[in-house]
């Protein structure tokens, strides 16, 4: 099918037609006598093609690598019973046995829209879209606090730190500089391989970490709490040494992954403002001067009760 699109692709760039309707008309008998295509598979790789161009720009050239994702629907690919799939091939239709867990198999019950068949470290998946009805919310009391951070990722108010992700930041920054300075060949090409290596790194950290928040929080049957940072840096006055810290501190992937597990859970969640981590939990009092280090808090304002004597 990739090798279909890649075709289809290259006509779609020659005539400037990239809209589906449009390139139907001309192409699909020859696609499907080219590449010997059913009808539906036909249909698939026209979408695919008019996505891929949508999706970037329109005046390069799109190609599709043969282990590219084929994207098949409800009329091409089938979930049986005893997690058995049918799913067509240019060899005719396969059934296959498949491995899942319960979880997964589960979630199968709420697949909804196209099935995504992709090659990942030697094996084929099957990646499918669950539409899952939103639990009833949980009855809380009390909320637990999150402080999201550069150094600890997050950290909330019963002490428990979160992983700390800054030093990939700063190794590949240090890497980006050194291969931006150097400016050869090579050095550009391995600018491309890292495109995307941070997040990539960082990824499954996060995860992690919210994970571990949401069942904190479930646990305790509070609620959960976070920072309302949207335009944090266009807020903070950061100087020349501190602004890569800043644009490198990646707390809004964090936030979703939080609001997803959340919501499945079925956890109320809450934002506060940034000047909340300043502020004193017994007195309420916000001064700057609360926190005059990163992992240092000391309210001045708060004045414990005398002991009696």
């Amino acid at each position: 099918m990739n090798e279909a699109c890649d075709w289809l692709a290259a006509r779609a760039f020659e005539t400037g037609t990239i809209r589906p309707f449009d390139l139907r008309k001309p192409c699909y008998r020859d696609l499907r006598k080219r590449f010997e295509l059913l009808a539906e598979v036909a249909i698939r790789c026209i979408a695919k093609v008019a996505d891929a161009y949508k999706a970037g720009a329109k005046d390069t050239q799109r190609r599709f690598n043969k282990h590219s994702a084929e994207r098949y629907d409800e009329r091409i690919v089938g979930f049986k019973v005893n997690d058995v799939v049918s799913i067509w091939s240019l060899h005719g239709r396969l059934t296959i046995k498949s491995v899942m867990g319960r979880r997964q198999r589960d979630l199968l019950a709420h697949r909804k829209g196209e099935v995504d068949l992709m090659p990942i470290r030697g094996h084929w998946q099957l990646a499918c879209v669950c539409d899952i009805a939103d639990p009833d919310a949980i009855k809380t009391t009390k909320v637990l606090g999150v402080d999201l951070g550069i150094v600890n990722l997050a950290s909330d108010r019963d002490g428990r730190p979160g992983e700390k992700v800054e030093t990939v930041g700063k190794r590949m920054a240090r890497c980006r500089a050194g291969l931006q300075r150097r400016a050869s060949k090579g050095a550009k090409r391995n600018l491309r391989q890292l495109c995307g290596k941070q997040q990539r790194l960082q990824r499954p950290e996060k995860n992690c970490v919210s994970k571990a928040i949401v069942w904190a929080a479930y646990r305790a049957g509070r609620g959960i709490g976070l920072e309302d940072l949207k335009g944090i840096r266009a807020r903070v006055k950061a100087s020349r040494r501190q602004r890569a810290r800043l644009a490198n501190w990646s707390f809004g992937p964090l936030q979703t992954f939080i609001a997803y597990k959340a919501r499945r859970g079925g956890i109320a969640m809450l934002f506060a403002g940034p000047d909340t981590r300043k502020g004193g939990p017994a007195c309420g009092a916000i001064d700057a001067k609360n926190r005059a280090h990163q992992a240092t808090f000391s309210c001045i304002s708060y004045r414990p009760p005398a002991t009696p004597t």
